[in-house]
C-alpha cells in the first residue's frame, strides 16, 4: 500500500519547471533594425536565428503589418540565401537589402511578392552601409578603401598584389596598429555614391565622396549608416567622422561633414568649432532641420550627448532641451517634423522620450529601449528586459507589441522575478540597483548568490536583455543575482557618471560594498555565505581590485576580459584617450602615480580567492596578455584558478558554440566553489 500510495504521488506531482540554459540562451531568435514604409502601414525588420552546426547567425528579413486584421509577421522569401539591413524604396513598393548569397556582400532589392530578388550592385569590394536617396535614382553606400584610390578597382588591386606578396610583414608609422579586434590594413570605411538607372540597378562607375579624407564613415568599430544622412532633396550628405592624423588614438574629435551628392567638390567641415564628438546627423522630414548629437569636452567618451538642431538655410544652432541631464542615444522624426522621439538611459531603463517645445516627455517607463523609426503615423520600437528579449512595438497609449518572436521557447520557462532597490552608497548619494530571484524560488529557502559587476565604467546592469552576461542564466541555475549602478553608471545625470573617473577603486567599491549590504539585509533569501563575484571589462578590473581589497565575502571570483595592470593598459590599449582620461587626462609617463594609484596588479600579495579567468586572443581593447598575467600571478601564488581564452573572439564571446562554452565554464566554477547540487 505504502508502494502505491507513493507511486500515484508520483504520478501526481507537478512536472520540474524547466528553466533557461546556456543552449536556449545563444540560439533564440534575435530582432532588430525595424524600418516603417513611407505610408506607416508596415514595417521590415532583421531577424538573427542561429545555426549552431555551423557556429553563426542566419539572418533574414521579416515583414508585419501593424494595421492589417491578422497582423501576424512573417519571412519574405527573398531571404533564402541570406539577406540584412532591409531598407524601404522611397514609394514603400519594394525593399532594398545587403546580401552575400552571390559571394560577396552586394546591395539586391525585392518586392513583397514571391519573386527573385534583383542584384542591383555588382561591385569588387563588399558594401558595409548603403542608403537610398529620397529620389530613387542614387544609392550612398560605404566601402572599405584605400582613401587616395580614385577607383574602387584600384584599392582591389592593391589588395590583389598585397595577398600575391609572399612577405608577410606590414611596417606602420603610425596609430592605430590595430583596433578592437582587427589590425590595420590601410583602408578605410568611405562613401560612395552609386547611381541607378530606370529599372533601378546600378549603372556607371561609383564616385567617392570622401576621396582624400583620412577617417572612416561609418566609424570603426561600431558605426553604422547613422553616421550619415542624405537630404530630403537628394542634393546633399552629411556624414560624422574624425581627421585620423595622427592623433586618431586620443583624439574624440568627430565633425559633421557636407559633401553634394555627386562629389562634385570636397567635404566640407561643418562642426569645426566643437572639438569634441559630433554625431548622428538626420534631417527632418521637410529637410529645412538637422538634428545631431554634440559632446562637448574632448578626449571623454562617455559625456553627455546633447540634442543639436541646426538651421540648414543659415547655419544657426541651438541645443533642444538643454536642461534635460540625459544622454541621447537613438534618435528619429515624427512625420510632420514637431517632434523629435530619442532613446536614453534613466535610472536602470532604457527608455523612449519625446521631445517638443523644449521638454522631454518619456513615453516608456521600464526595459530597455533601442531601434526606433517613424514614417506616416507610425513610430516603431525595439524593447527588451530582464525577462525576455527584443520585440517590436507601436507607439500607443499604452505601447503595442506586435511580435512574438521566441513565444514559443519562453512560454515554456521558469524566469527568475526581479526587481529594483535604492540604498545610500559613496557620498550619502542614493544609488540604485536590481535583484533577481533564482527561476522557481521557494519562500523560505536560502539561495547562493552571483554578483555582477557591469563594464564601461560608464555603463549600466539595468533592465534589459544580453546575450552574454544575462541574470537569467544565473537564476536558471540556481543563484539568486544581485547588480548595482555604482556611481560613474549611465542614466543617473552626467554628475554621476562623471565622478568615476580618477576614481576607479574607491567610488564605485564604496558603493559595491554598501549595495551587497543593502541587499543582504532586504533579501533574507541571499546566502551571503555562498556567493561569488564576476565582471566583464571595467568589471573585470573591479574583480582584480576586491580580489586584493575586498576579498571576504567571495567564495570565488569570476574575471572576463579585465584591467589587471593598469599602468600597462594605458601603453597596451588601442583607444588611448579612454584610460588617459580616466587617469587624470595623463599619459603613463606623466603621472604614473594616478595609473598606479587604484592598480590591481600592486595588491597581487593579499589575494586568496579562487578565480576564473576569461580572456580572448582578438580583445585588442584590454589585451590578452592582462588576463594572462592575472593567471600567472594566481597560478604562482598558489591560488585555485582556471584559464579560458578563446583565440578567435574579441572583447566580447560572439559565436555561439563559444558563448555556450563561456556559460557553461562559468556556471561549473561557480557550482564548485558553492557547493550547489
Amino acid at each position: 500500500m505504502i508502494r502505491i500510495l507513493a507511486a500515484l504521488a508520483l504520478a501526481c506531482a507537478p512536472a520540474a519547471a524547466r528553466t533557461l540554459t546556456p543552449h536556449d540562451l545563444v540560439t533564440l531568435d534575435r530582432i532588430s533594425d525595424p524600418h516603417v514604409s513611407p505610408d506607416g502601414k508596415q514595417i521590415v525588420y532583421d531577424l538573427r536565428s542561429t545555426d549552431y552546426a555551423a557556429n553563426k547567425g542566419v539572418h533574414a528579413i521579416w515583414i508585419v503589418c501593424p494595421t492589417c486584421r491578422t497582423g501576424d509577421a512573417h519571412r519574405l522569401a527573398a531571404s533564402d540565401g541570406g539577406a540584412t539591413n532591409p531598407r524601404w524604396s522611397p514609394g514603400g513598393h519594394s525593399i532594398y537589402f545587403l546580401s552575400a548569397r552571390a559571394g560577396g556582400m552586394q546591395i539586391w532589392r525585392t518586392d513583397l511578392s514571391a519573386a527573385p530578388p534583383v542584384q542591383i550592385t555588382h561591385l569588387p569590394l563588399d558594401v558595409g552601409t548603403f542608403r537610398v536617396a529620397p529620389d530613387g535614382r542614387h544609392i550612398v553606400a560605404s566601402l572599405a578603401v584605400f582613401p587616395d584610390c580614385p577607383t574602387l578597382a584600384c584599392t582591389q588591386q592593391r589588395l590583389d598584389a598585397r595577398h600575391a606578396d609572399k612577405a608577410t610583414g606590414v611596417l606602420y608609422d603610425k596609430l592605430f596598429v590595430r583596433h578592437w579586434d582587427e589590425w590595420a590594413d590601410g583602408t578605410r570605411n568611405q562613401l560612395w555614391l552609386i547611381n541607378l538607372d530606370t529599372s533601378g540597378v546600378a549603372t556607371g562607375a561609383p564616385t567617392p565622396l570622401m576621396q582624400g579624407f583620412d577617417g572612416d564613415c561609418p566609424s570603426k568599430p561600431f558605426g553604422d549608416e547613422a553616421d550619415y544622412a542624405i537630404s530630403p532633396d537628394s542634393r546633399t550628405v552629411v556624414f560624422s567622422a574624425r581627421q585620423a592624423g595622427r592623433t586618431e588614438p586620443w583624439s574624440t574629435n568627430f565633425d559633421l561633414f557636407q559633401v553634394a551628392l555627386d562629389g562634385h567638390a570636397p567635404p566640407q567641415d561643418m562642426t569645426a568649432n566643437n572639438p569634441a564628438w559630433d554625431a548622428a546627423p538626420l534631417f527632418s522630414p521637410d529637410g529645412k532641420t538637422l538634428a545631431y548629437k554634440a559632446m562637448h569636452r574632448p578626449g571623454f567618451e562617455a559625456d553627455r550627448f546633447a540634442i543639436m538642431l541646426r538651421d540648414v538655410a543659415t547655419g544657426a544652432t541651438h541645443a533642444i532641451a538643454p536642461g534635460w541631464d540625459r544622454s541621447a542615444d537613438a534618435m528619429a522624426w515624427s512625420a510632420d517634423g514637431r517632434t523629435l522621439y530619442v532613446t536614453a538611459e534613466e535610472g536602470g531603463y532604457q527608455k523612449l522620450f519625446a521631445l517638443a517645445g523644449g521638454h522631454a516627455t518619456a513615453l516608456t517607463q521600464t526595459g530597455h529601449v533601442s531601434d526606433i523609426d517613424s514614417a506616416g503615423n507610425t513610430l516603431v520600437f525595439a524593447r527588451d528586459s530582464l525577462s525576455g528579449p527584443s520585440q517590436l512595438y507601436t507607439l500607443a497609449s499604452p505601447a503595442r507589441q506586435i511580435t512574438h518572436a521566441n513565444d514559443a521557447t519562453l512560454s515554456g520557462l521558469t524566469l527568475g522575478a526581479y526587481e529594483p532597490f535604492t540604498f545610500t552608497g559613496w557620498n550619502k548619494e542614493p544609488v540604485h540597483g536590481f535583484v533577481m530571484k533564482p527561476a522557481g524560488f521557494m519562500p523560505g529557502k536560502t539561495y547562493p548568490v552571483a554578483f555582477l559587476i557591469h563594464g564601461g565604467p560608464q555603463g549600466s546592469f539595468g533592465d534589459s536583455w544580453s546575450y552574454r552576461w544575462n541574470p537569467q542564466t544565473y537564476a536558471a541555475a540556481g543563484y539568486a543575482a544581485v547588480f548595482i549602478d555604482f556611481h560613474g553608471s549611465t542614466g543617473y545625470g552626467q554628475a554621476f557618471t562623471d565622478s568615476i573617473s580618477g576614481h576607479w577603486g574607491d567610488r564605485p567599491l564604496a558603493d559595491l560594498q554598501a549595495g551587497w549590504a543593502a541587499a543582504l539585509e532586504k533579501y533574507k533569501y541571499l546566502d551571503g555565505s555562498r556567493a561569488c563575484a564576476l565582471g566583464a571589462s571595467y568589471g573585470g578590473y573591479m574583480v582584480y581590485w576586491m580580489a586584493g581589497m575586498w576579498n571576504a565575502p567571495w567564495k570565488c571570483l569570476v574575471d572576463h576580459d579585465g584591467v589587471f595592470d593598469n599602468r600597462l593598459m594605458g601603453y597596451e590599449t588601442e583607444e588611448l584617450w579612454f584610460s588617459e582620461w580616466e587617469n587624470g587626462h595623463a599619459t603613463p609617463w606623466e603621472k604614473p602615480q594616478n595609473y598606479d594609484r587604484f592598480n590591481p596588479a600592486l595588491h597581487v600579495a593579499d589575494w586568496r580567492v579562487p578565480m576564473l579567468v576569461i580572456h580572448s586572443a582578438r580583445d585588442y581593447r584590454i589585451p590578452l596578455d592582462q588576463g594572462i598575467a592575472a593567471f600567472t600571478a594566481l597560478q604562482r601564488r598558489g591560488i585555485p584558478s582556471e584559464f579560458l581564452t578563446f583565440p578567435d573572439e574579441n572583447h566580447w564571446v560572439l559565436k555561439p558554440q563559444n558563448s555556450e562554452l563561456w556559460q557553461t565554464t562559468v556556471l561549473a566554477w561557480l557550482n564548485r566553489w558553492t557547493q550547489l547540487k
